[in-house]
């Protein structure tokens, strides 16, 4: 990503704005991925030290490029673009027109306090598969396992476990796309104010975002007895001890055809599950239990029949009653955590828009609907024009 960055200025206070843009706006890279360069600043240095100039700086127009790794930046919109097409989890859609990108930049720029909520749609271009898509799982005949199940049945948990630890390693061989790029872009250009995502796959986090997981994450087990959490990678080795023999297997397996012996049977979940035939887990596999109080692990997530923590539904709709403008991207809001937020945003007066493959359950709610790949669109509304960093109240 190349960011040319131009200043407009009269006032006092433009080292210390400077300082912080130096230091976290412009300067950052995304874990690898984002490279930035930024031109036209000639009274100031790169480096630890700021040159002060006269004047307070009332806004930053940012202009961006998304680079994808691997990519040339002549060819990159064309590459980026056939690439989506040859994704198998992304539904077909035709390329944002630019009527559909100047919409969007203009929703963007209009917008001072601007939250976003990001669904499974964002993800589904980096090769996680979702659920509700033309492409999903369900469309698979396919049922996630639920909170009621996960809690009351000790052979519904081996299994979770079985396919989630073989899944693990494929699931996070998964990259952050241009649409998690161009939003990371966003953030620190000051145009997006709140995100939160549905995500499991801390993705945003990769490409340099923080947003509120609403539903939790599959990075971190948690204990349902005391609360006690362990991260996700050392879960895994806790089974890999207890299971030598199985693991060695999973690790070494040579793919076949999904579904067949050679492949345990695995077919590709969502959320770092794998499909596997029950006679490679019904017996012998052992679940770590918990090494404060040896009670049930559990995947920090919110499992369908299961309720977003209070104090994080709270943060969550509190920040869409404060919003002015709330932005859906990749999500169909069939779960009413995620439906409930833009409906607060929209009753509060805020300007609602949403970027997702088929249907929303918002559909008749917001007046801007545009039916686009995000990794498409996003990057070609950051090459549209300047957006300002909007001016503190």
């Amino acid at each position: 990503m190349f960011m040319r960055q131009s200043l407009l200025s009269s006032g006092t206070n433009a080292e210390r704005v400077m300082g912080s843009i130096l230091k976290g706006k412009c300067a950052d890279s995304c874990t690898g991925i984002i490279q930035s360069s930024c031109r036209n600043w000639q009274p100031f240095s790169w480096g630890r030290r700021v040159i002060p100039f006269q004047g307070s700086l009332k806004s930053v127009q940012t202009s961006c490029r998304i680079s994808v790794p691997g990519i040339s930046s002549q060819k990159e919109e064309i590459v980026a673009s056939n690439f989506l097409r040859q994704k198998k989890l992304v539904p077909d859609a035709e390329p944002p027109s630019i009527q559909e990108v100047q919409q969007l930049y203009q929703f963007f720029d209009e917008s001072k306090k601007l939250m976003v909520l990001t669904g499974a749609g964002i993800s589904t271009e980096c090769g996680i598969p979702d659920y509700r898509s033309p492409n999903g799982a369900y469309s698979s005949g396919f049922k996630p396992i639920t909170h009621q199940e996960f809690i009351r049945s000790s052979r519904a948990r081996r299994r979770y476990w079985a396919r989630s630890y073989a899944g693990w390693r494929q699931f996070t061989a998964a990259q952050p796309g241009a649409a998690h790029i161009a939003l990371a872009s966003l953030e620190k250009a000051g145009r997006i104010n709140f995100m939160i995502t549905q995500n499991v796959d801390r993705l945003h986090q990769r490409a340099g975002s923080n947003p509120l997981e609403l539903h939790g994450t599959v990075y971190e087990v948690v204990c349902l007895d005391c609360g006690f959490s362990v991260c996700r990678d050392l879960f895994q080795e806790q089974v890999k001890s207890l299971n030598p023999k199985w693991a060695s297997a999973i690790e070494c397996l040579d793919y076949g055809s999904p579904g067949s012996d050679k492949s345990f049977g695995m077919k590709q979940r969502p959320d770092g599950d794998i499909e596997i035939d029950e006679k490679f887990w019904e017996e012998d596999f052992h679940i770590p239990t918990c090494e404060m109080c040896n009670g049930v692990l559990k995947p920090d997530v919110v499992f369908f029949g299961d309720n977003v923590p209070k104090c994080r539904a709270d943060r969550s709709i509190q920040a869409a009653k404060d919003c002015d403008a709330f932005l859906v991207l990749g999500s169909s809001l069939m779960t009413m955590s995620a439906y409930r937020l833009v409906r607060a945003a929209h009753e509060a007066g805020a300007a609602t828009a949403i970027v997702n493959l088929g249907e929303t359950r918002a559909d008749d709610l917001v007046p801007l609907k545009i039916n686009a790949r995000l990794g498409e669109i996003l990057p070609r509304v950051l090459n549209f024009g300047s957006l300002s960093i909007p001016s503190p109240n």
